[in-house]
């Protein structure tokens, strides 16, 4: 079933200079909102691999997988020690739609270079992608995605409005907004990046693991039509 995106998201997904705190779309209309983490068994995602040998560095070799669930069932965890380059994929291709994704990185000795990501309009196979990144430099969008037809790395950094993560141990809010053609990312209170040249249609979400404890909660989604 399909749901019709409020007029306050919309008005959420206007970039403005004054960046004034703003509630979050799942806030401020609850309703409608998919749970990504309902069922226990995570039987709807998928492991898929993203290093260049193209292998699982779990799993494949005896060990556990490094996503689970907490004992409360609340939090999705990625152990950084037992992953290596992957994606947790979830369901099917989506085409518009609102993410809404809490995260934390668990602080480690020395503030490394904390490094993860939420895939929105991404391949199965994860070669072709788009990202929000997330660590204390994240807040904006960048992939490896066509444009005009050719697959070239997408980078908006330099287009960031502004910082708005949070350091390791505190929880950081993304909301991601997939339209047409445009890619919004909503940070801890405002919109700090957009994507208008977007020209895949429909993809997968997902969650990146990278080799540091990250943990995933309020896991919503919302479809747009």
């Amino acid at each position: 079933m399909m749901y019709v995106v409020s007029t306050i998201l919309l008005n959420l997904l206007i970039l403005s200079n004054t960046q004034i705190p703003a509630q979050s779309a799942l806030a401020s209309d609850p309703k409608g909102w998919i749970d990504l983490l309902a069922d226990r068994s995570l039987k709807e995602w998928t492991r898929v691999p993203l290093s260049a040998v193209g292998q699982l560095r779990a799993g494949q070799i005896g060990e556990p997988s490094p996503w689970k669930l907490d004992p409360a069932g609340e939090i999705l965890v990625c152990e950084g020690d037992k992953s290596g380059h992957e994606m947790f994929r979830y369901g099917s291709e989506l085409g518009d739609f609102v993410l809404h994704v809490e995260w934390r990185f668990i602080r480690m000795e020395g503030d490394p270079a904390y490094n993860s990501g939420v895939f929105v309009r991404t391949a199965a196979d994860g070669v072709i992608w788009y990202q929000a990144q997330t660590g204390s430099a994240g807040g904006y969008l960048f992939g490896n995605a066509p444009v005009n037809g050719t697959v070239q790395r997408v980078n908006l950094r330099q287009k960031m409005t502004e910082n708005r993560v949070k350091p390791a141990g505190e929880w950081n809010t993304y909301e991601l907004q997939a339209t047409g053609k445009t890619i919004a990312l909503w940070v801890n209170g405002a919109i700090t990046n957009e994507f208008t040249e977007c020209e895949v249609p429909r993809g997968y979400i997902g969650l990146e693991a990278e080799g540091y404890r990250i943990d995933f909660r309020n896991l919503k989604l919302k479809p747009v039509r």
